[in-house]
């Protein structure tokens, strides 16, 4: 896979999910979906190349998904089987920011 840009759209190799980066780090960060590495929208991926289920827990349609540190964000633009993961750490779903208090 190559750096990873905000913009890029990128695609799992063994399941449905697809996702755009909204932010990534300076440096290289490998992106794992069901065990797999992700693959930019436009490549095919290798055959029998299958999900691993330790890592089936699936994504969300519209849900930002985002690392420990913060500096990766993916939005989820198609839902599948696969768990979104950087560095064999699994991204977890970005909540909202509460709004201020209009006492």
């Amino acid at each position: 896979m190559t750096q990873l840009k905000p913009g890029s759209r990128i695609r799992s190799a063994v399941c449905d999910t697809e996702a755009m980066v909204i932010a990534a780090p300076d440096s290289d960060a490998q992106v794992t979906c069901g065990g797999a590495p992700m693959l930019a929208l436009d490549a095919e991926p290798e055959a029998g190349a299958t999900l691993d289920a330790d890592a089936a827990e699936g994504t969300q349609l519209g849900k930002r998904y985002v690392n420990e540190a913060g500096d990766l964000e993916l939005l989820c633009t198609k839902p599948g089987k696969g768990t979104l993961a950087a560095a064999g750490a699994a991204l977890t779903v970005k909540g909202a920011k509460p709004l201020p208090a209009s006492d």
